[in-house]
């Protein structure tokens, strides 16, 4: 039978494994994280224009979740045509118009994933790349021997990077 593997050992061999498997997601949600900082503006974002024909003759509530906007209130009204943020509709005929930012289709899906919620299938992988980004951070303190200066100047940073987040929090 092999001989057990000190638990600073199996920590090493479990993070650097782990880490070279889930390089790719990890590159995938630093990309879409720095994306969604942008989320309010329309950096790398595309003009799209949907052209659509619904019911003619709908009010301004029922034109609002056609147009999937809360609280909607049209901006102007010349004959049929009913002008709003993003759009027009014209009361006659059904013709329905809107123009949106839309991110290219890579980055949206990849936004997509790191903003899933637990109604997405996609929630578990996001529960199982959190729970390994908190293994990393535990294992981490198994990388360096107990009482090297290395492991001492690590656990000053950590505080360090602590502090800071604190600071960023409620500051």
């Amino acid at each position: 039978m092999a001989a057990q593997l000190p638990t600073s050992a199996w920590m090493r061999i479990v993070h650097r494994y782990l880490g070279f498997f889930l390089a790719g997601i990890m590159a995938v949600y630093a990309i879409s994280g720095m994306v969604l900082i942008f989320r309010n503006t329309d950096f790398l974002k595309q003009t799209v224009v949907a052209e659509r024909v619904v019911q003619p003759g709908l009010d301004h509530e029922m034109l609002g979740k056609v147009a999937r906007i809360k609280d909607f209130k049209p901006d102007s009204t010349r004959g049929a045509v009913v002008y709003f943020q993003g759009g027009s509709y014209n009361s006659q005929t059904g013709a329905f118009v809107e123009t949106r930012q839309e991110l290219p289709y890579v980055l949206d899906k990849m936004t997509d994933l790191h903003k899933a919620s637990s109604k997405n299938p996609l929630f578990f992988f996001n529960v199982f790349f959190g729970a390994s980004l908190l293994f990393f951070v535990v294992s981490a303190f198994w990388m360096f021997m107990p009482g090297t200066r290395i492991l001492r100047k690590g656990l000053i940073f950590t505080a360090a990077g602590v502090v800071l987040t604190l600071i960023l929090l409620f500051v």
